[in-house]
């Protein structure tokens, strides 16, 4: 607990010793990003997002998954919805999201130092090719850790229908709350060491799977320290979210236009989602240095015994 706080404690010293330039960065290169993700509500391509949801009714229904199930209804509505944000949102990720990231750990790589001005463009570039690659690896990760999960509940499944204690009441109970809990397990632990990797990969000049594998090393044994860390954020995107699905999607969808003021809190908002991204990579960049520094306190102590 103690050295959650103490990286929690440095990431915001960090956020603060150099916050006009991390400012900039978020208005610049993450605000793009940050517009198209809240923004999805406000697209007309929902015809996009039935046809997934349907798709995955589809795959479910062909798994022997019960239909009836309110957990695997909010499981298909969820995977339908991240699917769709994740098409929408790709090009953005790809160029604004991933050098703003590269400017990000930068310049935490330097603190305590303080950079005068946000890096040139030439210093970035370098980083970017690294960070591209790994960036896909990861994407390609997930979707192998979603498919180890449905494989796993279909054998499940089937094992409790070829029993015939799939009609239990207590199985219909315990089975999505034991997938739900496994399911966040496995999401959470993914995504902190893709996040780890991308730092990696910027910070060591590695790409494809090798910053992928050197942050399982790095944090291994601290994963639940990382997921801890990540909590504050994820959940802070989340009521951005919810906030901007309140104050503007809202009043969009019940009126159809948007007056002066609603469009002057979208960008507030969006702003506000910017600024998140931007601490979170610099908690991931805080939760990789305290990672290397126990790693060689560990190795130093071993040498000397």
């Amino acid at each position: 607990m103690v050295k959650i706080i103490k990286v929690l404690r440095k990431s915001v010293h960090a956020f603060l010793h150099d916050y006009h330039s991390l400012a900039s960065i978020a208005a610049i290169l993450v605000f793009p990003f940050s517009a198209a993700v809240l923004s999805q509500s406000l697209s007309p391509s929902f015809s996009l997002l039935a046809l997934l949801h349907y798709r995955i009714q589809m795959l479910f229904h062909a798994a022997s998954f019960p239909a009836s199930s309110h957990f695997f209804a909010l499981l298909n509505l969820k995977l339908s919805q991240t699917i769709f944000s994740f098409i929408v949102t790709l090009p953005f990720t790809l160029t604004f999201l991933l050098l703003a990231k590269a400017c990000i750990i930068l310049i935490v790589g330097d603190f305590p130092c303080r950079r005068s001005a946000p890096p040139r463009l030439s210093s970035l570039l370098p980083l970017y090719f690294f960070l591209l690659p790994t960036h896909l690896f990861n994407y390609f990760v997930i979707l192998s850790t979603n498919a180890a999960f449905f494989s796993i509940l279909f054998l499940v499944f089937n094992v409790l229908d070829a029993l015939c204690l799939s009609d239990g009441n207590i199985t219909a109970l315990a089975l999505p709350t034991a997938s739900a809990i496994l399911y966040s397990i496995m999401i959470a632990n993914t995504v902190v060491v893709c996040n780890v990797a991308a730092v990696v990969a910027a910070t060591e000049r590695c790409g494809g799977y090798h910053p992928f594998l050197r942050a399982c090393v790095v944090i291994r044994g601290r994963e639940a320290a990382a997921i801890t860390l990540a909590v504050p954020t994820n959940l802070g995107l989340a009521g951005v979210e919810a906030l901007f699905q309140y104050r503007v999607v809202k009043p969009w969808r019940n009126l159809s236009r948007l007056s002066g003021s609603v469009v002057g809190e979208a960008f507030l908002i969006t702003y506000i989602h910017s600024m998140l991204i931007v601490v979170d990579v610099i908690i991931s960049c805080m939760v990789y240095r305290s990672c290397r520094k126990s790693i060689r306190l560990g190795e130093k102590e071993t040498l000397e015994a």
